[in-house]
């Protein structure tokens, strides 16, 4: 039987407690510029100053953005002691080189999902963190969304019973475009890094590492992987099914199957969504959960910001709900799927 209702969600809110960081961005781009938006609007955290290869790019970001400060350099912005936190938004390609810079700086860091590239990348930046004794953290904002808090308490309360299975999709159609950084072998590019890195840590959230991994897939003229389909398994009666491509659109949701009940994540499941949660009878009752915050699609980034301010000011050097053995097994799994697609 269904519960009458759906657990409130524990919210990283602003305003409850957490010190008022000051920020630094290194690579200003897309998306750094859509977490920065959305971090000013939401929260009480600053960027206050942002470095670029190009001193001309990095002081217009800074004009958008009122940030205080623009370098034309990475070195000279960690080096700024009045910044508090790094956050890292170039291509993965980069991620290990100018996360290294801003721990051996002294800073907290964030670096944009993927952390590295490898898993061994990641677990360079993980040993950096632990002897500088700040924290580091992977942008993976799916995990601090109302919805993971929701999803992850009707688990532990037994809602789904037995878990079973997770599905979960995402693709886009970018083919045509081999300039594109997702076609760019030295970038980083590929569709598991950057886009299959979200079901994979769906999965790793409800279900944890997997004990085999199997992958069929393709690799591109550019050397990067176009699409794959992963079939992760683990002790006991638990699959995941996980896809990816660069080729095609897909329907980008995603499910959650346990013994009792199950949750669907309306598409795209990675951002701001709603859930349905349905029992295992044939066409039996359902209950719909919205995130009642108001905060839709790239908005939802300011989350991940007060998460790591609240986890700063409570002297943690790695984020409890995401943490970096987890961030570092994630990898693993891409490494592995990626080996098996290009053999």
């Amino acid at each position: 039987m269904l519960p009458s209702s759906f657990p409130e969600p524990d919210l990283f809110s602003p305003g409850t407690g957490e010190p008022a960081l000051r920020w630094g961005v290194l690579a200003p781009g897309r998306i750094a510029g859509a977490f920065v938006g959305a971090m000013h609007r939401n929260t009480t955290q600053r960027v206050t100053a942002v470095a670029s290869r190009s001193l001309e790019r990095a002081e217009l970001f800074a004009r958008e953005h009122g940030a205080d400060t623009a370098y034309g350099s990475y070195e000279e912005l960690v080096a700024d002691p009045s910044i508090d936190v790094v956050y890292v938004a170039s291509p993965q390609s980069e991620h290990l080189k100018l996360g290294l810079l801003a721990i051996n700086a002294g800073k907290h860091v964030l670096i944009e999902k993927p952390m590295a590239t490898t898993a061994a990348d990641a677990q360079l930046l993980v040993d950096a963190a632990a002897s500088a004794g700040t924290l580091l953290m992977e942008a993976m904002w799916s995990r601090y969304l109302p919805q993971a808090s929701v999803i992850t308490t009707l688990i532990a309360d037994g809602v789904l019973g037995d878990l079973r299975a997770v599905h979960a999709d995402f693709g886009q159609a970018k083919a045509g475009n081999p300039e594109h950084r997702l076609f760019r072998k030295e970038l980083g590019g590929g569709a598991l890094l950057d886009l299959g890195i979200y079901p994979v840590q769906l999965a790793s959230m409800v279900l944890g590492a997997p004990r085999t991994i199997t992958a069929v897939g393709a690799i591109g003229e550019t050397g990067v992987d176009l699409y794959s389909t992963l079939v992760l398994g683990y002790d006991g009666p638990a699959q995941s099914t996980l896809s990816t491509s660069l080729l095609a659109r897909t329907p980008s949701v995603a499910a959650i199957m346990g013994t009792e009940a199950r949750i669907e994540l309306g598409s795209p499941f990675h951002v701001p969504t709603t859930l349905v949660l349905a029992d295992n009878e044939f066409l039996g009752p359902t209950l719909t959960w919205a995130d009642p915050t108001g905060l839709a699609l790239l908005e939802g980034l300011s989350w991940e910001a007060t998460a790591l301010a609240t986890f700063v000011g409570e002297g943690r050097t790695e984020s409890p709900l995401h943490n970096l053995d987890e961030t570092v097994s994630v990898l693993a799994t891409l490494d592995e799927a990626l080996r098996q697609i290009a053999a």
